[in-house]
């Protein structure tokens, strides 16, 4: 394959990875977190009982049944995190209604099947599916449920012995329905007296789930109006706007041409990383910006080793295609060693961090891969065509090249 074959398949990746970062953010856009879209943030703090005490295998297990509850609620983007020893942090961004949100998800959710006087006759601990839909007769709301082959059978014979007689069924102390036992019922059953189906899916979620090993109280609820995430993101945008907008002219001024082609390169790794967050249904938040903003000054620094690189080759006397392929060697070195040193902090932030700390690391990690990306790949392949196209002749399209 000859020079200009490369060169072109070079500059059709160029295109691609445009396109392809372009069609990301058009299809699956950026998730703002809650500090950007507004929502709710609520604290959760786990209660001892008399036969159960908080320990760190309750917290895990009120973690997992949570973070499935708000998933199966279809809320946008939410975030749970453990803080100290029995509490949790639950985030939920551009949430319609967060006081229906909160009690579903912090609600123990025991169902208990019992007779006219209150006793229990069985708990849901063997519900092993619940589903709501619209019965087949009337259109109603109900819930259908399922029961394991342990529950089937004692259910089975409570149905059988309360024949004719009504049965109640509460989801912890709230009374849902009331129905008289017509037939003796084992491992399917159906649950009534739902106002909506929203209604219905919503407790069919609490019994899907499971129950929370302990209760839970709201120590802390507060909410972030997407007024203020917008007055963020406005001033995050202008900021960015403004940094990029000195970068360039101080790119250029330095460097002439080669800094018309760092600040498109510029250019193109604002867009990988926009394409990278949306691919990745990352959460956007103002810690995450400031990440990005550091990748940028860290994709600025390594078009600043390359072009001194080349300048200390060129005043060695060598050709500037000589020059190009020395200095890109050289610097390369210098870049990963750099990079790699702040990817291994990012990553142990990461790891050992929750929250905005977390989304600072991760959207710093991004930065990092797509600045060395841009710097080393994408600038080379811009310098190597204003090369062909004889734009860049010599030394003196670097300032300070000559002596």
């Amino acid at each position: 394959m000859g020079w200009k074959q490369k060169q072109i398949l070079k500059g059709l990746l160029v295109i691609f990875i445009i396109a392809i970062s372009v069609v990301s953010f058009w299809h699956s856009g950026i998730n703002l977190g809650l500090d950007l879209a507004g929502g709710t943030h609520v604290v959760l703090e786990a209660q001892d009982t008399g036969t159960r005490q908080v320990d760190a295998q309750t917290m895990s297990a009120l973690n997992r049944i949570i973070e499935r509850r708000v998933n199966q609620l279809g809320l946008s983007e939410p975030r749970i995190q453990r803080s100290g020893d029995r509490r949790l942090i639950v985030e939920l961004p551009a949430v319609d209604d967060p006081d229906r949100a909160i009690q579903v998800i912090g609600r123990t959710a025991q169902l208990t099947f019992r007779d006219v006087d209150g006793n229990i006759l069985m708990t849901g601990e063997h519900l092993v599916d619940a589903r709501s839909e619209y019965d087949q007769m009337y259109r109603n709301p109900v819930i259908n449920f399922q029961l394991d082959s342990v529950g089937a059978q004692r259910f089975a014979q409570i149905t059988r012995a309360m024949l004719g007689e009504p049965m109640q069924i509460y989801l912890d102390d709230e009374w849902l329905y009331t129905g008289t036992v017509e037939s003796v019922i084992s491992d399917r059953g159906q649950i009534r007296g739902f106002g909506s189906l929203q209604e219905a899916e919503e407790v069919a979620v609490l019994l899907r789930e499971g129950a929370l090993p302990v209760p839970l109280s709201i120590e802390e609820s507060r909410t972030v109006g997407p007024t203020l995430g917008q007055v963020s993101i406005e001033q995050s945008l202008r900021a960015g706007a403004l940094g990029l907008l000195l970068v360039g002219v101080a790119m250029i001024s330095l460097y002439r041409l080669p800094g018309i082609i760092a600040t498109i390169t510029l250019g193109i790794y604002g867009l990988l990383v926009i394409g990278l967050l949306a691919g990745l249904q990352a959460v956007l938040t103002l810690p995450g910006i400031a990440g990005l903003i550091l990748s940028i000054g860290m994709a600025v620094d390594a078009n600043i080793i390359i072009f001194e690189r080349i300048k200390e080759e060129l005043r060695f006397g060598k050709t500037l295609r000589a020059s190009i392929e020395s200095g890109f060697r050289r610097a390369m070195t210098a870049i990963i060693d750099a990079n790699l040193t702040t990817l291994i902090t990012a990553l142990v932030l990461a790891y050992f961090t929750v929250g905005t700390v977390r989304g600072f690391a991760i959207t710093l990690i991004i930065g990092i891969f797509a600045s060395m990306f841009c710097a080393l790949i994408i600038t080379r392949i811009l310098l190597d065509f204003a090369y062909d196209l004889k734009v860049l002749k010599g030394g003196h399209n670097f300032v300070g090249a000559r002596r």
